[in-house]
């Protein structure tokens, strides 16, 4: 590992400890796995109100994959895109009943097979459920990992392949949650707090 990058995860697990976090809540794989879903283009605070009332509504696999298409549309609106989160979600549903059994694949393959689901919401997965070393690319890690210099690429897949090469597997997943925190707080996409940030010295954009 480059010496600046081992600089650079120092100062993260210092600042925002070594802790696996979710943002999202959830009870079963299932519901991790559509409350991701949800969160596409959507905070995940806004999902977790969603998701309140709605795992209670659909408690099951079944009732999601019965669900009516109108009325599911209706109790996800708030989270934007809700014409095709809803199809998704019930062709998603469907396809873990009969492929798998209920149960929430395991492989990248088999997660990304599923209606509505792409690497990144198959690396959540992967990551919280089954603790696979895995790097979730999202609006967060995609800007800040630019900004550090870790990758060049705009497209999620090249960058989770850059970040593979230049993080150590131990923090693959921790990388993605410290980011998170540092992305909301911190290196916000309009506006960053570049006078409040730790790591001023590594950024690429930040001019004295």
């Amino acid at each position: 590992m480059k010496k600046r990058t081992k600089e650079i995860l120092e100062i993260l697990d210092e600042q925002y400890g070594r802790e696996y976090v979710c943002y999202l809540n959830y009870e079963t794989p299932w519901q991790l796995l559509i409350a991701t879903m949800l969160s596409a283009q959507c905070t995940d605070a806004r999902v977790n109100i969603v998701t309140e009332t709605l795992f209670k509504k659909y408690d099951t696999l079944e009732k999601f994959a019965s669900a009516n298409l109108k009325e599911l549309e209706q109790d996800i609106k708030p989270t934007g895109f809700y014409h095709n989160k809803a199809k998704n979600i019930i062709a998603c549903t469907r396809d873990l009943l009969l492929k798998f059994q209920g149960e929430v694949p395991r492989s990248i393959e088999d997660l990304t097979s599923l209606a509505g689901v792409g690497r990144k919401t198959a690396n959540v997965i992967r990551g919280n459920i089954y603790h696979d070393p895995s790097v979730v690319v999202d609006t967060h890690v995609k800007r800040i990992s630019k900004r550090l210099g870790f990758t060049k690429n705009d497209d999620p897949e090249k960058i989770e392949q850059d970040l593979m090469k230049e993080l150590p597997v131990d923090h693959w997943i921790l990388y993605n949650i410290q980011i998170i925190t540092f992305g909301r707080s911190i290196c916000t996409a309009r506006a960053p707090k570049c006078e409040q940030c730790f790591l001023q010295k590594y950024c690429k954009e930040f001019k004295m």
